[in-house]
């Protein structure tokens, strides 16, 4: 049994006394958490040395949105993997489609960062996914494959071993639209096939494969229920506590069943 792991991504939400709030909220709640899922917060980069404080000795995992390729030097306003894991993230989320969208991040870009984060002990959680357009011109097998094969490239079984992929079709983030669970557990079944062929079964059947398109408190129990669908990547639903927590204890129950 694959475990499942919850991951908020905050994007650019949150200044240090919001963090500060949430997370204590989020340890409140987890008092009476009995376990089963993995749970991880990913701040904005002011945030992260506060949300270790407050997190504590709670069940929360520290990540983080993005880091540089490079391990330092004249990079203004970047951050190295090694400052992440100085600060206490052991997780750190590379190849975002808004990162791709926006900052014209590249497969060959995402792939060196991988590297880079398994080089200073952290999980890279990297994102795969496919946009509207693509999806409706019936190349999202190809658009998945051509993705997965270059943010993997030259990572050996062991190293594959150690990151969480995570599927979020374009289409479905922030929209409100969403695959049916059906349709993502499709692409996750593509995935862990490909990965299958790059590496062995054995690998692709211990992956954890995230879905991270608009997962909230009310469709996360049937998506998460689906074979090859191992947590979420979860966005607005992870700045409130009460959605948040609602997501974990999803997940939860269906490790349990």
């Amino acid at each position: 049994m694959r475990k499942k792991i919850i991951a908020g991504n905050w994007k650019m939400n949150k200044d240090i006394h919001g963090t500060a709030t949430l997370i204590q909220e989020l340890r409140d709640r987890l008092k009476d958490f009995r376990g089963g899922a993995e749970i991880v917060v990913c701040p904005p980069f002011p945030s992260l040395v506060v949300a270790k404080t407050i997190i504590g000795d709670a069940p929360i995992r520290l990540g983080a949105q993005n880091m540089s390729h490079q391990d330092d030097g004249a990079y203004t306003g970047e951050v190295s993997a090694s400052m992440l894991a100085a600060v206490g993230c052991t997780c750190v989320i590379l190849g975002h489609s808004e990162r791709r969208q926006y900052f014209k991040e590249t497969n060959e870009l995402v792939n060196a960062k991988v590297k880079k984060a398994l080089a200073a002990g952290l999980t890279p959680i990297i994102c795969v996914g496919e946009t509207l357009e693509e999806r409706e011109s019936g190349v999202t097998d190809a658009i998945i494959t051509t993705q997965v094969r270059g943010v993997l490239h030259e990572l050996s079984s062991g190293e594959i071993e150690k990151v969480i992929l995570a599927y979020e079709p374009v289409w479905a983030i922030g929209t409100g639209k969403n695959a049916t669970p059906e349709q993502a557990n499709d692409v996750h079944r593509h995935i862990r096939k490909l990965v299958s062929q790059m590496t062995s079964w054995n690998v692709a059947e211990k992956l954890v494969i995230q879905y991270g398109g608009s997962m909230n408190a009310q469709n996360a129990a049937v998506l998460l229920a689906q074979p090859d669908i191992d947590g979420g990547l979860i966005g607005g639903a992870s700045l409130k506590s009460d959605a948040f927590m609602t997501i974990i204890q999803a997940a939860a129950e269906a490790v349990s069943q």
